[in-house]
């Protein structure tokens, strides 16, 4: 028989009781300390609840700046914002800047992006293409190290040839072809491209 069998119901009562007051400080503790984990978790739902409206809240003003022509003030409330909404928002920005012939100051602004990593590779492609439209290929090539999608391929294609590498830019052309899907209206343009720079367009692959 077990020893709790033999105990009677004040001796079980006596050990509860000792057991609660040797850990009354560790009860209320973890008590505290989950009410404590409840009330923060709410906190911060709420919290990013309003910074991702307040995000929203800028990012339509901005564009509602934008659609006024009013480039400048749009620019000016993205300063310093982060996050999808103002990534998407100041990408547009640049594109503005850049139709006003304004390229230094979309270089800033596309400079001054804090994107989120999946966002980051379209912010420096599109940073690239304004660094190459300035003269600026070597800084165009740097920033596109490592970038092996077609789109970046492409740009650094571009940079290589402003830059007098003839050759190698018609590599980068051709690898940007072979990955640019059959279907994708780029491919034209890369087809081109990779012409100009004295290189062969590859004979579509027979059907089995």
């Amino acid at each position: 028989m077990a020893i709790d069998d033999l105990l009677d119901e004040h001796e079980q009562g006596e050990r509860v009781r000792s057991w609660l007051r040797n850990n009354a400080l560790g009860i209320i503790g973890g008590v505290a300390l989950g009410i404590a984990a409840i009330y923060g978790w709410r906190w911060w739902g709420d919290h990013q609840a309003q910074q991702r409206q307040q995000a929203h809240s800028t990012y339509a003003e901005a564009i509602k700046q934008l659609d006024a022509g009013a480039v400048d003030k749009a620019g000016a409330l993205l300063a310093g914002q982060q996050g999808t909404y103002a990534t998407l928002a100041s990408l547009r920005v640049a594109k503005a800047q850049v139709e006003a012939g304004k390229l230094d100051e979309a270089i800033t602004t596309l400079r001054g992006i804090q994107a989120e990593p999946a966002l980051q590779p379209l912010v420096n492609e599109r940073l690239a293409q304004v660094l190459n439209a300035s003269g600026k290929p070597e800084d165009a090539l740097k920033l596109l190290e490592g970038d092996t999608g077609s789109a970046g391929l492409e740009l650094r294609g571009d940079a290589l040839l402003a830059s007098g590498k003839r050759d190698e830019a018609r590599d980068a052309y051709a690898k940007a072809l072979a990955a640019t899907d059959v279907a994708s209206p780029a491919r034209r343009r890369v087809e081109l491209k990779l012409q100009e720079a004295g290189g062969e367009i590859p004979a579509p692959a027979e059907a089995i």
